[in-house]
């Protein structure tokens, strides 16, 4: 079948080599955010002063460093103290859930320490399930802390840049744009080197102790993206609850009711709000991608030991998966360059191209990685594990498979900048399309110039008749958003399986990911925008400034859309890739829907997505009430508040955000995790199987819908306010009806687009990961329900 071209002493080398690489590029990119100064001192050993940067009207006001320092500090504060609170119930959460995940595990063979046959090579030997129980707890673990680490560094990296991109951006929006994008790609490389890292040492101790059983030890791997996914969970939630709390809270009663600009430091919830951007925003995406990653890897690993990389023990072909993502920190690497060095933001209307030529650049040089790695690491033919058979693939099947997923996700990301962006839209796929239709109908009487608006201009357009229209139009926007991205998703799922069946899925999505670097920096640009922003308006600093940071902010509320249709677009891949291996694993001969079983947990699981997105968004506006009435309280009790004589008491706002976003999210969290263990322990495999369809089916759909009609909500609102074209400014300005409509379908669409929306990827994928890993124990002890009755 052929060699790979590369040695396997090469691949142990090239693979922490690219992780150091990603690591030390996030430091360099985070000592040039440090240069900018947020305090004025002398060094009285050599006589500099520190001089700051001085304000682009000629005034060089210190005043107003400090103020941006103080502001950068409470947020800070705010943030690590609710993540520490947060990170203490979760870890004792992960503590109980590893015990349970040891005591399930080992009970399979009654905590035997012999070995037992393979499970897909019975005349083989593989290590004991207590082995395994140990094992699979360790690495749960471990992508357990990996996960809250990563998620715990995006956001002090985030609360370091938000103070100095607003003082950059009195040296103009392209030093701002650089000090926060920067900025995010600390986070997006420190994040995608480390989960390769960690996931790569893992890999090399386990095998210390398995030896040549690479089955049980990719199977004792699985619960790296386990842990990886559980704490995301609780992080998305969390945070998601925590920043809509004080954003709903803020924007009602600040901007609606007493009708004062937003971020302004009058708004006793304005602290909360920006807290809440890095918590939520920063904090949650992170550990959401973390937790896509290491769940696409582990599929991919998965199914590949069972393979004739696994048999065969071609440890280049094994780490096939992982040299895809080196060669991913690479490239990005590279297309950073071009937003950061080559080429220079010189007005406001170049910052969303910037962002967006990002995802261009990047997929396109990781098409020519994914060919050089595919050509060097896998021999020209192999197989691979599919359903109880071995499939023969050839390496340029599999190069298809990769690039298929990441193009997708292209494709997914730019359908979701249509929909959410409030650019005007003269030529793209859709409007061509539409241009097209419309001139076939007219024919002769068709006009010389059409202009078109974008999709979140028309529901701009729908505030003039009030809230209700914005609603109803946003709504449209949301489900007619989805079914593009669909049809990408089933293209691919269609092509790898046909090329490398659930290993072709699994590579798939780590295709989509490959670039998560880049992904995650043009991701945390935007809450660091936001804040920048923020911090402005709280420091009284100038219009000219907030005008700057509210166009880097526009842009970043549509690449943080685009992160969100990377991140469901992927969990739809990695799901279906770990329903496989879990359906191989429980010695399911097929799944079909017609048998009651089945089909009642298909109905089950295809609930459960609405389940989860009503007990989300019932806490945010439970959280929120509470909110707005301490807000309302202030702003009535406090005499002086609105004429900006007295302070807020941020303290209380913030420490309601905390108290209801801890409470809050122990529910729907306990409902993704205890469902798999329910089903599975009393109804057995078959109907697990199908909760596990059924919840992928409905998932994806609510999730991508309710993402975009958040997201266009926001940027109409942004729209308005910005007043950048005579169409805008016929519907502002800020507090005009058309206005205050906006706002209260932004309000609507908080919890939508960072609550509920994001976290639903996070339910499928884990309940997809926690099945596999418990597999061994519903296959053998599953179905107590059926077998009493």
């Amino acid at each position: 079948m052929g060699a790979a071209v590369i040695t396997d002493l090469a691949t142990e080398i090239v693979i922490p080599v690219c992780a150091a690489v990603g690591i030390a590029f996030a430091l360099v990119q985070w000592v040039l955010v440090s240069r900018v100064k947020l305090s004025h001192s002398s060094n009285a050993n050599n006589g500099l002063n520190d001089y700051l940067i001085e304000e682009e009207e000629g005034i060089n006001d210190h005043n107003v460093v400090v103020k941006c320092a103080d502001i950068q500090n409470a947020i800070s504060e705010g943030a690590t103290s609710f993540l520490f609170t947060e990170y203490q119930y979760v870890g004792v959460f992960m503590v109980a859930f590893a015990i349970l995940i040891f005591l399930f595990l080992g009970s399979v063979e009654g905590f035997s320490t012999k070995d037992q046959p393979c499970t897909y090579s019975k005349d083989k030997m593989c290590k004991s399930a207590l082995a395994n129980a140990i094992f699979s707890t360790i690495s749960f673990v471990l992508g357990a802390i990996t996960s809250v680490v990563s998620g715990f560094l995006g956001m002090k990296i985030a609360t370091y840049a938000n103070a100095r991109t607003t003082l950059e951006a009195r040296k103009g929006v392209g030093k701002a744009f650089i000090t926060a994008f920067r900025s995010g790609a600390v986070m997006g490389f420190l994040l995608a080197a480390n989960g390769l890292l960690v996931l790569y040492i893992s890999i090399n101790l386990f095998k210390l102790y398995y030896g040549d059983d690479w089955e049980g030890l990719f199977e004792a791997i699985t619960g790296y993206g386990l842990g990886g996914s559980s704490m995301a969970l609780f992080g998305r939630v969390g945070g998601g609850i925590y920043t809509k709390a004080a954003d709903v809270g803020a924007d009602l009663v600040g901007k609606v009711e007493r009708n004062i600009p937003e971020d302004d430091p009058r708004n006793p919830a304005v602290i909360a709000d920006n807290v809440g951007d890095n918590v939520g925003d920063i904090a949650g995406m992170g550990s959401d991608l973390f937790g896509s990653y290491a769940e696409s890897s582990c599929a991919a690993l998965v199914v590949a030991s069972i393979s004739s990389f696994g048999v065969n023990h071609d440890f280049t072909g094994m780490c096939y998966p992982l040299l895809i993502s080196s060669v991913g920190i690479i490239v990005c690497l590279i297309t950073t360059l071009f937003a950061t060095d080559f080429f220079e933001i010189k007005a406001v209307k170049e910052i969303e191209p910037a962002l967006k030529n990002q995802l261009i650049i990047s997929t396109a040089l990781m098409t020519a990685g994914i060919a050089l790695v595919s050509w060097l690491a896998l021999p020209s033919s192999f197989t691979i594990f599919n359903f109880g058979v071995q499939k023969v693939v050839k390496n340029w099947e599999l190069f298809f498979c990769v690039a298929i997923g990441l193009w997708a996700g292209l494709v997914i990301g730019f359908v979701t900048e249509y929909y959410t962006s409030n650019a005007y839209r003269y030529l793209n796929l859709f409007i061509l399309i539409y241009l097209v239709r419309l001139l076939i109908v007219l024919g002769p009487n068709a006009p010389e110039t059409i202009l078109i608006c974008s999709p979140v201009q028309d529901v701009a357009d729908s505030c003039r008749t009030g809230a209700a229209t914005n609603v109803i139009f946003g709504l449209a926007l949301g489900y007619k958003s989805v079914i593009i991205p669909i049809f990408a998703i089933a293209v691919s799922i269609f092509v790898s399986f046909s090329l490398a069946a659930m290993y072709g899925i699994a590579v798939a999505a780590l295709g989509m990911l490959s670039t998560i670097a880049t992904g995650l920096a043009i991701d945390a640009y935007g809450p660091i925008s936001d804040n920048a922003g923020g911090i402005a308006e709280m420091a009284g600093m100038s219009h000219r400034i907030r005008e700057r940071t509210d166009a880097l902010d526009a842009a970043g509320n549509t690449t943080a859309a685009i992160g969100k249709g990377f991140a469901i677009g992927s969990a739809a891949l990695v799901s279906l890739a770990l329903f496989g291996a879990f359906v191989s694993r429980a010695a399911i001969s097929t799944v079909d829907v017609l048998t009651p079983k089945v089909f009642i947990g298909l109905l089950v699981g295809a609930m459960l997505p609405y389940w989860f997105s009503a007990m989300t968004m019932k806490s945010v506006g439970s959280a929120a009430l509470k909110m707005v009435e301490e807000v309302r309280r202030q702003f009535n009790t406090i005499p002086g508040i609105l004429e900006g004589l007295a302070k807020p008491d941020y303290a209380t706002c913030v420490k309601i955000s905390t108290d209801a976003s801890i409470k809050e999210m122990i529910p729907p969290g306990a409902l993704v995790m205890l469902t798999p263990l329910i089903v599975g322990t009393f109804f057995g495999v078959e109907t697990l199987s199908g909760v596990l369809a059924g919840a992928l089916v409905s998932g994806v759909q609510i999730a991508i819908s309710a993402s975009n009609t958040g997201g266009a909500w926001d940027n109409a609102k942004k729209y308005i306010e910005a007043g950048a074209s005579e169409h805008a400014k016929s519907l502002g300005p800020k507090g005009s009806d058309p206005h205050k409509a906006a706002v209260i379908g932004d309000t609507i669409g908080d919890p939508l687009k960072d609550t509920s929306g994001p976290s639903l990827n996070i339910l499928i994928k884990l309940m997809a990961v926690e099945s596999l890993v418990f597999a061994p124990f519903f296959a053998k002890h599953g179905g107590l329900l059926f077998k009493i009755f």
